[in-house]
């Protein structure tokens, strides 16, 4: 058990069980420091670039004050396929082996529900506004990738954030304005003006923050780019834009008040 670049590194010695509500099979692990993780496989559809995602979003948002479980790497040794019986986790498991990523589990916490339990203004505005910055496509009515736990909210899945990451376009990019759409959002309904929150957390997230939040991404994962040599410079070019040109603000006030 060791530290890379700011995050734990443990290696995988039992693998626990799957779970089938995730797109990408995530599963349960048990590492050799004892502790449980969902493991986020690298050989998942979505390969590095949603590991990368998890990171990067979920790291921003743990110095944005947001609960986010304790992301850490974890060695996968291939092996642990040979005591697997189905064959899909069998293939899975065989196909991740290296650094795959690990979220410390939360035992006994349930997808947030903001009808039983409404959120604060300020919590449903900041998280509104955190992936709107980030183009987290993902946290719906549907699908709201936030869990309760001891009474608190917690960000999970953030793999589908950072969406434009899968097909880089170099004449295009790093473009200021990328389509997001509130109209979905979990709580869209229950946000505030967003001026104030916009003011404060846009001046947080500095370009130190920034590069700090990549440093902590694998130089293996970033090294399959096949676009650019320095795809952390790519990444941070595109929050400098994403923060320059803030349209996107105006955007989702205007789909916050039409939701009023």
């Amino acid at each position: 058990m060791n530290s890379t670049n700011g995050l734990r590194r443990v290696a995988a010695t039992r693998y626990v069980t799957p779970f089938r509500e995730g797109g990408s099979l995530p599963g349960l692990v048990e590492a050799d420091d004892l502790g449980m993780y969902v493991l986020k496989f690298r050989g998942a559809g979505q390969g590095v670039k949603a590991l990368i995602a998890e990171i990067v979003v979920g790291e921003l948002a743990r110095r944005l004050d947001f609960r986010v479980p304790e992301i850490v790497l974890v060695d996968l040794d291939p092996e642990l396929a040979r005591a697997e019986p189905d064959q899909e986790v069998q293939e899975l498991l065989r196909a991740s082996g290296g650094v795959n990523l690990g979220l410390d589990y939360l035992p006994g916490s349930f997808d947030y529900n903001p009808v039983v339990r409404d959120p604060s203004v300020e919590d449903a505005t900041r998280l509104l506004w955190l992936d709107a910055l980030t183009l987290n496509v993902d946290r719906s009515w549907r699908n709201p990738n936030t869990l309760l736990w001891h009474r608190d909210l917690w960000l999970i899945d953030h793999g589908a954030s950072l969406y434009f990451h899968h097909s880089w376009n170099p004449e295009r990019f790093p473009a200021a304005k990328y389509r997001f759409d509130a109209a979905d959002h979990l709580m869209l309904p229950f946000a505030g003006p967003l001026a104030g929150v916009d003011a404060e957390l846009a001046a947080r997230v500095t370009p130190e923050l920034v590069r700090e939040v990549l440093a902590l991404v694998p130089d293996e994962w970033l090294a399959q780019d096949e676009v650019f040599a320095e795809p952390r410079a790519a990444y941070e070019r595109f929050f400098a834009a994403r923060l320059a040109d803030r349209t996107w603000v105006d955007e989702l006030e205007a789909a916050r008040v039409a939701r009023v």
